[in-house]
C-alpha cells in the first residue's frame, strides 16, 4: 500500500506480472475510486465544457464519452480527463485523483461568463470499480440488466450492477476490453466482491497501480506528471485527436493551432532498449555527447517482454528507427525509437 493522491493504495495484490497477464489474458479487477468526478450542469452546460476542454464535446450523444484534456493558454496540460454527456445540458468529467481540488477550481474560474452553468465537484458521490480484459464482458453481463454486448467502446449506459445503482461505461486505461462502473460508494464493496465472484472459474483476479502502470504503458497510454504535464502541449505529446481543431476557441487553441502548422520543436515517441538496462522516468537522453531530452517512463513489462518507454526528443530524431542513447545511473545505454502503442488487443 501506498499514499497516492491523497487516497491509501495498492501497488499490488498478488504481484505484479501475475496481475498484468490476468489482464491480458483473462481479466482483473482495480479500485479506481481515487479518481475525481467534476459535474457540469446548465442551459450553457455545452459551451461551458467545449470553452475548458480540448476536445469537441458537440460531437457526444448522450450516452457517450472521449478522451479530452484541460489546456494551460499555451496549449499544455492542467490534466487529461473522459468527458461524459449525461444529457443534452450535463456532463460528467473524471479527472484525475492528485488533481481533483486545482481542477474544480479551474473550471470553475474558466468558465464564468459563459453563461447558464456550474460546476459542482461529485467526487464523494461515486466509486469507480474497472474490469478489464477479455473476459471482461462475460464476468460482468451476469450481474447486470445493461446490454453489455451491444455497448460501443466510449459509450456507457444506467442500470444495475449487483443489485447496485450503476452507470456502466465501455472505458478503460489498459489496452483491453473492458468497463469501468461508477456506483454510490456505501456499497462499492458489494459491487467489487460480487465481480470477483462473477469472474471466480475465469480466474479474475484484484489488480493494483503497479499493473495498471504497466498495462497502460504497454497500450501507449500518457499518464499525467509523467508523459504530459504543464510543459508539455497535446501537439509534443502527439494527442492531435483530442483537439477539437474546427470548434470554436478554447483555451489553449490559438497555442496550439499556431504549434500545428509551424511544428513542434520536440515530440514524445515510444521506445525500446535495445543493450540491457531500463530507461525509467527521468532519465536523461542523449544523442552523441548532446543531452537532447528525457524519459517520461519506462519499465520492463510483463507481456511484450522488453524494456519500453516514452520519451520527449527533438522532432527531427523522432522517426522510427532512430537510435540514441539513455543516461542509466552514469552508463549511456542504447535505445531505439518504435512505433506506438507497443501492444495493440486483437479485435
Amino acid at each position: 500500500m501506498v499514499p497516492f493522491g491523497g487516497w491509501d493504495m495498492p501497488v499490488e495484490y498478488s504481484g505484479l506480472s501475475n496481475e498484468h497477464a490476468a489482464v491480458r489474458t483473462r481479466a482483473g479487477i482495480f479500485d479506481v475510486s481515487h479518481m475525481g468526478e467534476i459535474e457540469i450542469a446548465g442551459k450553457d452546460a455545452l459551451a461551458a465544457v467545449q470553452r475548458i476542454s480540448s476536445n469537441d464535446a458537440s460531437k457526444l450523444a448522450v450516452g457517450q464519452a472521449q478522451y479530452s484534456g484541460l489546456l494551460t493558454p499555451a496549449g499544455t496540460f492542467v490534466d487529461d480527463l473522459l468527458v461524459y454527456r449525461l444529457g443534452p445540458a450535463h456532463f460528467l468529467l473524471v479527472v484525475n485523483a492528485g488533481n481533483i481540488a486545482g481542477d474544480y477550481a479551474w473550471m470553475a474560474e474558466n468558465i464564468q461568463g459563459v453563461g447558464d452553468a456550474v460546476a459542482v465537484d461529485s467526487s464523494s458521490r461515486y466509486a469507480l470499480i474497472a474490469v478489464q480484459g477479455p473476459a471482461a464482458l462475460n464476468v460482468l453481463q451476469p450481474l447486470t440488466g445493461v446490454d453489455l454486448a451491444s455497448m460501443k467502446y466510449y459509450w456507457f449506459g444506467h442500470g444495475e450492477v449487483a443489485n447496485v445503482r450503476a452507470t456502466v461505461s465501455r472505458t478503460g486505461y489498459t489496452g483491453e476490453d473492458g468497463f469501468e462502473i461508477f456506483v454510490p460508494p456505501a456499497q462499492a464493496d458489494k459491487v467489487w466482491l460480487a465481480l470477483l465472484e462473477s469472474g471466480r472459474s475465469a480466474d479474475v483476479i484484484p489488480c493494483g497501480l503497479g499493473a495498471r502502470d504497466t498495462l497502460r504503458l504497454e497500450a501507449g497510454m500518457r499518464l499525467h506528471g509523467n508523459d504530459i504535464d504543464d510543459t508539455t502541449t497535446a501537439v509534443e505529446a502527439d494527442l492531435n485527436w483530442i483537439v477539437g481543431w474546427k470548434k470554436d476557441d478554447f483555451i489553449g487553441a490559438s497555442a496550439l493551432r499556431e504549434q500545428k502548422a509551424s511544428g513542434p520543436a520536440r515530440k514524445i515517441v515510444g521506445f525500446e532498449m535495445q543493450e540491457r538496462g531500463i530507461g525509467r522516468h527521468g532519465y536523461d537522453a542523449y544523442i552523441g555527447d548532446a543531452k537532447v531530452g528525457v524519459v517520461t517512463s519506462g519499465t520492463q513489462t510483463p507481456h511484450v517482454k522488453k524494456a519500453i518507454g516514452m520519451a520527449y526528443l527533438p522532432v527531427e530524431h523522432t522517426a522510427v528507427g532512430t537510435e540514441f542513447d539513455v543516461d542509466i545511473r552514469g552508463r549511456r545505454t542504447r535505445a531505439r525509437v518504435v512505433p506506438m502503442p507497443f501492444y495493440k488487443r486483437a479485435k
